[in-house]
């Protein structure tokens, strides 16, 4: 997904930190003996533990739950996502107005397909424009705009004016229906942070002839590289997905891009609900590792950016998370 840099002109960057019974008591024996039999149980799952090994597997190591204590998201000061805006069970974007914020676009109508600039306004409950974010990833808001086909997927970073005034250009390139996500940590007069994912639908003028998503694929191509994924999805528990980049069957060197060495954007199939997914700060044997939560079962489009050679690219997967049981 290539993208124009854009130079920011936001508030400074904002990190605040979240600031007896007698000794032959029958029943005293009968606990004394649990107990014993419970540590020598543990003794001995340990030493087996130790003897057989971790599993063979891509994301060796992880396990069920929160991403691991190396994510810079952990560490005390430092900002942490809400579940409206990452992996959870909840998705973000299906409304313009969450958690005392609400988007104001100038326009969402455009009488043709082609560039077009978009504009908005971020308000909080008061009324007033919010003009003072925290720095995520780099960059105070991200913008996702994609067709609700899920095709054109674009993720920009626009630039703010002194009044909260944000402003990019998106290619609206086909007719039809579009929605654009605002991705944001706003910070209100007390310095508290809430991180907000906002959602509005965009529409260009013309015939809309929607195309039908591909099969599902753990592989993918983009620009010349081939994108892999391995790693199982589970409703309602954060599950580790390694993604590797190569080139005629050669590793690629990944560079830093927004922070981090990739990112992964996953909207929900009919609804179009957002999750932005961060990975672990470091590579996992040349591969960027993230930790994602299906909110349900159905179908998604997994979106990964990364970064070589100074460009970003984009690929793109199919993901069907069955129902439980099937």
């Amino acid at each position: 997904m290539p993208e124009a840099p854009a130079t920011e002109q936001s508030a400074e960057p904002v990190v605040r930190a979240q600031a007896g019974k007698p000794l032959l008591d029958p029943a005293g024996s009968r606990i004394g003996l649990f107990v014993g039999g419970l540590v020598v149980a543990l003794v001995v799952g340990f030493t087996l533990g130790k003897l057989l090994g971790p599993p063979s597997s891509p994301t060796q190591g992880a396990t069920t739950g929160a991403p691991a204590a190396t994510d810079p998201s952990t560490a005390p000061g430092v900002h942490v996502h809400s579940p409206l805006a990452s992996a959870g069970s909840e998705v973000g974007g299906l409304s313009i107005s969450s958690g005392g914020y609400t988007l104001v676009p100038a326009t969402t109508s455009f009488a043709k397909p082609g560039p077009e600039q978009l504009s908005f306004v971020i308000r909080a409950n008061d009324g007033r424009a919010v003009t003072s974010f925290a720095v995520v990833h780099d960059k105070p808001l991200h913008l996702v705009v994609v067709r609700r086909d899920l095709t054109g997927y674009q993720h920009l970073h626009p630039t703010m004016a002194a009044d909260g005034t944000w402003s990019v250009t998106a290619d609206l390139g086909k007719p039809g229906l579009w929605r654009a996500y605002a991705d944001f940590t706003a910070v209100d007069q007390a310095g508290i942070q809430t991180a907000v994912a906002l959602g509005t639908d965009l529409t260009v003028a013309g015939d809309y002839a929607p195309r039908s998503l591909p099969e599902p694929a753990q592989r993918a191509e983009t620009g010349g590289y081939q994108v892999e994924y391995q790693g199982a999805t589970m409703i309602g528990a954060s599950q580790p997905m390694l993604f590797t980049v190569t080139r005629d069957g050669k590793p690629v060197t990944l560079e830093p891009y927004l922070g981090s060495f990739g990112h992964l954007v996953v909207l929900r199939d009919l609804d179009l609900g957002y999750v932005h997914v961060h990975p672990e700060p470091a590579l996992v044997n040349g591969g960027v590792k993230l930790w994602l939560s299906a909110p349900s079962a159905g179908t998604y489009r997994m979106f990964f950016d990364f970064q070589t050679g100074g460009k970003v690219h984009t690929a793109e997967f199919t993901l069907v998370v069955p129902t439980p049981g099937t």
